[in-house]
């Protein structure tokens, strides 16, 4: 007997549906082909002994499974479930007319328990598109696959409730997930707040253009000095995430099976801060079966690298494309696979290996020529990539004990979300978000100046000899400035302001 079952196979952040043909027929062999990897060829262990375990036999007859499309590499345990369905219905233990209505996917246990997966998202946004009647998924991904509105979702915990589902579908409910409640709850400030950090408000001043713009910022410094706590207070000033924000980067933590049981939706920006001993491939994604990299998974968030040239200098290399394309391409022989990575950079260092060069109390003690060793860790090309550069100076023992209360996060991103907001009004939000993301015929259009002002941006060019990138980066921040003072023409004072976020460029700033 021939039984038609339909999976889905994830590729990147999306899915494609996989229909998996089990033929029983005379003989006693078991052949699998379509392109299966190890994971997928070992399955019919764990199906024998589940299928055993629950109460049901193997066939003692040829089982020949087929995959296709047989192009597309079949990867992951999670095709188990639609195998040992397919079986059963083929060996005839189980009537199940309706069975090629549902897109079924689950990882078995040897005692017949069904294991979560990854991709429960896209493998449900797949479903809806190729017009499945329902999905069938373990209990523990039912809530992430069910935000997906037009297709029904069950939640299954053993084979057992499988055939039961098949033998009165009515008997359970599909799970039922309401997004837009589920996303105005989950959405709350971060519980780091800038009131807490006391002083340093030229450094809350770059943070909060970085934040209006979504500018990549570095702050250099020596130790102690705020650069981690304020880095990590960014987050509470950045615009909430839309709901279309928050499925995209919910698919990515979907893929990356990073989505926790009880969570079903991504509501706030996420906030990733990788340790400097990571691996360029866990950077920026990839591996044998390719995986998001942690600048996909702070896709519409925050990325964090605390001590910048404590990284790899390969490490640092691989993120200069996706700053500025936005996105990264992972290519295989046979494939090629896309991951978001919009993120706004957040980087620290100190100014030297002992961190008190430029400090304005403590003595530098390192060697001669050692600042500027130090300071090549980070790549010209790199540096030239992030919009501001913000010296850190130590607090004062005053402004320490001061019984001021400083600005909140949420003064600081009412102003934030206005000139998003004026950003919004000037660009088609489909492919511009912000003004970092302005390309050169946009820049040219909404990015003129003065001469004036173009005789200031013209000597600080010369001065600090910076690139032709520097300069579209200065007039982006002006423009950003400007839409902090509600100003529709970019004046003298915000070029002026702007350039000044460029005066740590390595020339400068070991001089």
């Amino acid at each position: 007997m021939l039984v038609k079952i339909y999976g889905s196979a994830v590729n990147g952040i999306g899915a494609t549906s996989i229909t998996i043909e089990v033929n029983i027929s005379r003989g006693a062999k078991f052949i699998l082909v379509g392109l299966p990897d190890n994971a997928v060829k070992e399955s019919k262990e764990r199906i024998n002994v589940a299928l055993y375990n629950q109460g049901f036999r193997w066939p003692g007859y040829k089982v020949v499974v087929n995959m296709s499309p047989a192009d597309i590499r079949k990867e992951g345990s999670a095709y188990d479930l639609p195998i040992a369905m397919g079986v059963l219905v083929g060996s005839k233990q189980l009537i199940a007319e309706d069975i090629s209505s549902y897109v079924i996917m689950g990882e078995l246990s040897l005692d017949g328990t069904i294991l979560p997966l990854k991709g429960a998202l896209p493998i449900a946004i797949q479903a809806r598109k190729d017009g499945f009647k329902g999905l069938l998924v373990p209990a523990e991904n039912a809530k992430e696959a069910a935000i997906v509105n037009g297709v029904k979702v069950y939640g299954m915990s053993t084979i057992e409730e499988v055939c039961d589902f098949f033998k009165d579908p009515k008997s359970v409910a599909p799970e039922f997930v309401d997004t837009r409640a589920i996303f105005k709850q989950e959405q709350r400030f971060n519980s780091n707040d800038f009131s807490e950090v006391k002083g340093q408000q030229n450094i809350k001043r770059a943070l909060e253009i970085a934040a209006a713009g979504g500018h990549n910022v570095i702050l250099i410094g020596p130790p102690g000095a705020g650069k981690t706590m304020l880095a990590k207070r960014f987050s509470s000033i950045l615009p909430p995430l839309t709901l279309g924000e928050a499925l995209e980067t919910t698919k990515i933590h979907s893929v990356a099976g990073k989505l926790k049981g009880h969570s079903s939706l991504v509501a706030l920006r996420p906030f990733r801060s990788p340790h400097h001993t990571i691996s360029d491939v866990a950077l920026v994604g990839g591996g044998s079966i390719p995986q998001p990299g942690e600048i996909s998974l702070a896709h519409n968030g925050v990325l964090f690298l605390d001590e910048l040239p404590e990284f790899k200098r390969t490490v640092l290399e691989v993120m200069r494309q996706p700053l500025e394309d936005r996105v990264v391409t992972i290519s295989r022989s046979r494939f090629s696979v896309e991951f978001p990575a919009s993120f706004t950079l957040v980087a620290s260092m100190n100014p030297c290996p002992c961190g008190y060069y430029n400090h304005p109390e403590k003595q530098c003690v390192c060697a001669p020529g050692l600042v500027q060793k130090y300071l090549n860790r980070v790549s010209g090309p790199l540096l030239d990539r992030i919009d501001l550069h913000v010296e850190v100076t130590p607090v004062s023992f005053d402004e320490l004990t001061e019984e001021f209360e400083s600005e909140s996060s949420t003064d600081i991103r009412e102003r934030v979300i206005k000139a998003r907001k004026q950003q919004g009004n000037r660009f088609d939000l489909q492919k511009i978000h912000c003004n970092a993301q302005m390309n050169t015929s946009t820049l040219k259009k909404h990015c003129s100046i003065d001469d004036e002002a173009m005789g200031i941006l013209k000597l600080a060019m010369e001065k600090l000899d910076l690139s032709a990138r520097a300069y579209d980066r200065i007039l982006k921040v002006s423009r950003t400035i400007a839409d902090l003072d509600n100003s529709e023409a970019i004046l003298t004072m915000h070029v002026a302001e702007a350039i000044q976020y460029r005066s740590l460029d390595r020339e400068t700033w070991s001089g």
